[in-house]
């Protein structure tokens, strides 16, 4: 990463934990780095290392946890529409880095489901580093814990699951969306028949965006 990319991170970072952060400074700034870097200076911005190894508590026929990069998570805001009164869930969440992300580039409120304890304590203590009021991380399995998620409006999938799993969870998705409008943003996964869902748009190479039908 060049010097001013650095200086641009560090800078970018301490406005945020100062409590003095703008969504449309830290796109631009963010859209200042050269593509192959961004992924590279979005990790100094928000202070991570090497994400730790998958645990014990990942369950047959979860995925390991993969970041998602920043290209792919601009394209979901942009396609999704994802404004300051929206809230993002981000299902498998991780260490918390796309929620964050979200949340840095609209304002949205953003909540990750994650299943493995050792990540959900370090999306916590990633959000609690950055000051982010209106991030936050719930422990449990997205195939039966998505209707504790209050108010969510977006929601984003990264093959984090397959098989019955991903069929709970879209169960769940569909109980959600019986009393609001809701869009899913799936990444690398493909979906099972549902009804309930029409395609929004066309498919951006591995993007593919839903709404629900009221």
């Amino acid at each position: 990463m060049l010097e001013r990319d650095r200086e641009s991170a560090d800078r970018i970072g301490l406005r945020i934990r100062s409590e003095r952060h703008d969504p449309d400074a830290f796109r631009a700034a963010l859209l200042n780095v050269a593509p192959t870097e961004r992924d590279a200076w979005l990790d100094r911005v928000l202070g991570l290392g090497d994400a730790p190894d998958d645990g014990s508590d990942l369950p047959r026929g979860c995925v390991p946890y993969l970041p998602c990069s920043v290209d792919a998570l601009l394209r979901i805001v942009d396609r999704a529409r994802v404004t300051s009164s929206d809230v993002f869930v981000d299902i498998g969440s991780g260490l918390g880095r796309a929620t964050a992300c979200v949340h840095l580039l609209t304002g949205a409120e953003a909540i990750g489901i994650e299943i493995q304890s050792a990540l959900v304590r370090a999306a916590r203590d990633l959000a609690a580093s950055l000051m982010l009021s209106r991030v936050a991380y719930v422990e449990g399995d997205a195939g039966t814990h998505l209707g504790v998620i209050p108010a969510g409006s977006v929601f984003f999938l990264y093959c984090p699951f397959s098989g019955d799993r991903l069929v709970n969870a879209l169960g769940e998705l569909e109980a959600i969306g019986r009393s609001r409008s809701i869009r899913l943003c799936c990444l690398d996964v493909p979906l099972p028949a549902c009804p309930w869902l029409t395609l929004e748009g066309r498919p951006d190479r591995d993007l593919t965006m839903y709404r629900n039908e009221r």
